[in-house]
């Protein structure tokens, strides 16, 4: 499986567990009454389930996005070229005027 998608199911995984963790502290500090409204409606269960679940695509998303930029995780590049630098092929030369000259 290729390193970016493995990455992805990573991060996504993580999201997703941030997500139960935030949405078990809005039912705990009953937040905005959440908690009153899921424990006493007959489909409760299906409101916490789309609040975990709607929550768990934003903060999968936000943590892929924050993963990212970091790279791989390893240092070693195992088979990969190291990258190259990026230099200009010649020097450009650059004329510079005295000011004070009038």
């Amino acid at each position: 499986m290729p390193h970016l998608v493995k990455l992805y199911i990573r991060q996504v995984i993580i999201g997703y567990l941030v997500a139960a963790a935030f949405v078990g502290m809005l039912m705990v500090f009953n937040v905005a009454n959440l908690w009153s409204l899921v424990s006493g409606s007959p489909v409760g269960w299906l409101a916490l389930l789309m609040l975990w679940l709607f929550n768990g695509v934003v903060f999968a998303g936000v943590q892929f996005a924050l993963a990212l930029p970091r790279g791989t995780e390893d240092d070693d590049n195992k088979g990969r070229r190291a990258p190259m630098p990026v230099t200009l092929s010649q020097a450009i030369p650059v004329r510079a005027q005295d000011r004070r000259e009038g």
